[in-house]
């Protein structure tokens, strides 16, 4: 079996975020949404194959972002190319904005404090880009997106990573044409983003796009 099929990965019941105030987009009321979404009682870890199939359920997914502040260009935005190799093959060739990935039953084994969310946000990250640099890391919002076939089963957590310099690179041949980019230059080429990527965008840095 492939890793997809056996990979067991965190999930809520959509039924439980519709409870909590259901939005279409970005919401910045994480204080809303965040301690229900991983308590205990409602979470649970699925078989990622039947998860990416069943809407019933939401994966919930750390999305990160980093923002330099370059003296010259301004605002720029780390970005790259997703290739064949990642995970979500119905996101293959899309430009991103977003690092990160699934939070599986090995976070779990794995968490200390901050939990296994924490220990998933923080796997992801050192498997697929390379910080050398210092950063200031902010939780700024919740992303739903149920107008496509991914989003319907994905609920985004969006960290913003302020970094000190651009020095974040990536570790995956399959994070291809990786760069920081000023955010105008992003927000005019928008629509060859994933969705995920065009909503941050649009909220975060609405004056670009």
């Amino acid at each position: 079996m492939s890793q997809v099929q056996t990979e067991r990965v965190l999930v809520i019941p959509t039924s439980k975020f519709h409870e909590l105030g259901y939005f279409q987009g970005f919401s910045t009321e994480v204080g809303t949404y965040l301690p229900e979404l991983f308590d205990a009682r409602h979470t649970s870890y699925r078989p990622r194959d039947e998860m990416e199939e069943n809407p019933a359920f939401k994966q919930l997914i750390p999305y990160c972002l980093f923002e330099y502040h370059d003296p010259v260009q301004g605002l720029m935005l780390f970005q790259y190319t997703r290739g064949n190799g990642q995970g979500e093959q119905r996101l293959h060739a899309k430009r991103s904005l977003g690092i990160g990935g699934h939070i599986s039953t090995e976070d779990e084994d794995s968490a200390a404090e901050g939990g296994s969310y924490e220990a998933g946000m923080q796997r992801e990250l050192s498997e697929e880009v390379s910080i050398e640099t210092e950063y200031q890391q902010r939780l700024v919002g919740i992303l739903n997106d149920d107008e496509t076939e991914v989003g319907r089963v994905h609920l985004g957590v969006v960290h913003l990573f302020t970094v000190d310099s651009p020095n974040v690179a990536p570790r995956e041949l399959d994070i291809a044409d990786a760069r920081f980019v000023p955010v105008g230059e992003i927000a005019a080429n928008v629509a060859q983003f994933e969705t995920w990527s065009q909503i941050c965008l649009r909220a975060l840095f609405p004056h670009a796009s």
